[in-house]
Order: C-alpha cells, then structure tokens, then sequence
C-alpha cells in the first residue's frame, strides 16, 4: 500500500511541477515582453549643447502627441553624446559634428552601427558685446583672434584693448567646426577660456565689452537683446554676411553646418517614430520656429 501511494504521490508532484514551470515561463515572458513596450515607450537623447534646445521642443511635441511615451533629453557635448551611444547608454546622439573617423572605429570594435541622419542646418554666429564697435569680420581676421595671432581689438578696426577669446570646452562639437572651418585645424589660442555651455558665452558676452564667441544662430538670435551678431565676409572682397536661415540655405554664410541625429542601425520602434517625427512637416516647423534651418 505504501508504495502505492508513494507512486501516486508522485505521480500527482509531477503535474504541480511542471505546471509552476509552465508558469514560471509564461510570467518570465509576460515580464519581458512588459520591459520591451516600457523600453518602446522611453527614448532617451544625449550629446550636443548646440541642439539641446531644438531637440527638447521637439520631445516636448512628440510627447504631446503620443500619450505615455517619455523622452528624456540631455546635452554634454557631441563627443560624449557620440560616446554614450558607442557605449549603449542612450538610444540616440544628438551631434553638431560628423562622427570622426577614430569613434568610427571603435564603433565597429563595439558592434555598433552608426547610422547618421541629417535633421537640420544651423550657422555659427559671432557675438560680440553690443557696445563693441566692430560690426565685420572676415573668416582670416575671425582665425587669427581664435589663434591668438590677433591679440587686440585695434587690429580689426576696434578700440586699442585686449581681446578677451571665449571658446567651448573641446567636447563640442561647435568647437570642433569652429577650428576646423575657422582656424583651419589650427589650435586655440592658450588663453582662451573655455566655457561648458553655449548660455555661458551669451553670458560672458553680455557682460564684457572686450569679450567674443561664436554660438549656434538659434541662441544667438534668442539673446539679441544682450549680444551683437558679427556680419562675416569669406574673403576680402566678398560681402559681410548676417547669419540667417535665407543665407544658410543659400550658401553665402560662410559658417554654417549641418545637424545630426544618430542612432545604431536602422531606427526602429518608437525610435524611429521619433526621428520621423524631427523630420516631418511638423517637426521641420519646430526646426524653424527655434532659429534653425529646416532640411525638408
């Protein structure tokens, strides 16, 4: 009899068993299928300074729009937004630069799949304090101030006094197009001080009559009040050219760019919903309304 019932009960343990199993399996794959539609629903955006306020307004819409979706938006610098998605901790980089070619490389090493998605022009404005009397700059004049070669106001047309020279940390990618499209590749001058955020050179700007920087046109244009856009000429001869959104999308401003949105691969899910939303009517709409350049 004992072991009669001894079968049965195990018989009977079996069927339990296997059935916590089974719902074990059912419960892991409800869970994890409830982290993916979490993970669809969260997007977060890292990198250029120059772009945070462009791709906020447009998280700002695109969450408006879509209920229940978050989108969290941080800045930092290209080259850390550029790091973070080689690093997989942000599903996109917001840059103001190309991806440079050594990043490219590690990337590959990473198994990650830079894909590169132009989302907006921008041109890089000039400030000076309203009360400088110097209006023009050609590009040459602009790179000897940055290289130091140009150490006072007086070579350029302004007062006999020291040039104070503000600059973005490297990080930027701002600094990087400025030195290489301005200072041809050529280093910043030693006594340049370097500052974390574009808001701290509008800042420094506004306050020091000696002081120039160069900013993206959006901030430019939103500190009108507090700083002077220098009109650039690309040579001599050319004419002195304001940044706006008609001469950067003629091609007469001289420092102008293109601005990136990348993710790894072929954007996919709420990703791409994203990015399709950056570059549909209505976010192209948003690109303008915030001192940039749509590309569509």
């Amino acid at each position: 009899m004992a072991g009669k019932i001894g079968k049965r009960a195990k018989q009977i343990v079996i069927p339990i068993v296997m059935a916590f199993a089974a719902l074990t399996a059912i419960s892991g794959c409800a869970k994890q299928s409830g982290q993916d539609q979490d993970e669809q629903r969260y997007v977060t955006i890292k990198g250029s300074d120059t772009m945070v306020h462009l791709v906020s307004n447009w998280a700002e819409s695109f969450m408006q729009q879509n209920p229940g979706t978050e989108v969290s938006v941080t800045g930092g610098g290209s080259g850390t937004g550029i790091a973070a998605l080689l690093n997989g901790t942000t599903d996109i980089c917001a840059a103001s630069r190309e991806i440079r070619d050594k990043e490219s490389k590690l990337a590959v090493q990473k198994g990650i799949q830079p894909n590169e998605i132009v989302v907006a022009r921008d041109g890089i404005a000039v400030v000076v304090n309203p009360d400088n009397p110097v209006s023009e700059l050609t590009v040459e004049q602009l790179g000897n101030i940055f290289t130091g070669e140009s150490r006072r106001w007086s070579a350029v047309g302004g007062p006999d006094e020291e040039i104070i020279v503000l600059s973005r940390e490297s990080s930027s990618g701002t600094y990087v197009f400025f030195q290489e499209k301005v200072l041809k590749r050529q280093d910043f001058m030693q006594g340049a001080k370097l500052l974390p955020a574009t808001s701290a050179i509008i800042q420094a700007v506004s306050t020091d009559r000696l002081a120039i920087g160069y900013v993206g046109l959006g901030y430019a244009a939103g500190a009108e009040d507090r700083v002077k856009i220098i009109a650039v000429k690309a040579d001599d001869p050319s004419p002195a050219v304001v940044p706006s959104a008609e001469t950067i999308r003629s091609g007469q401003y001289p420092i102008a760019r293109p601005l990136y949105l990348y993710v790894n691969g072929q954007p996919r899910g709420t990703v791409k919903q994203f990015v399709d939303f950056c570059l549909s009517g209505d976010g192209q709409e948003i690109v303008e309304q915030t001192g940039y350049v749509a590309v569509r």
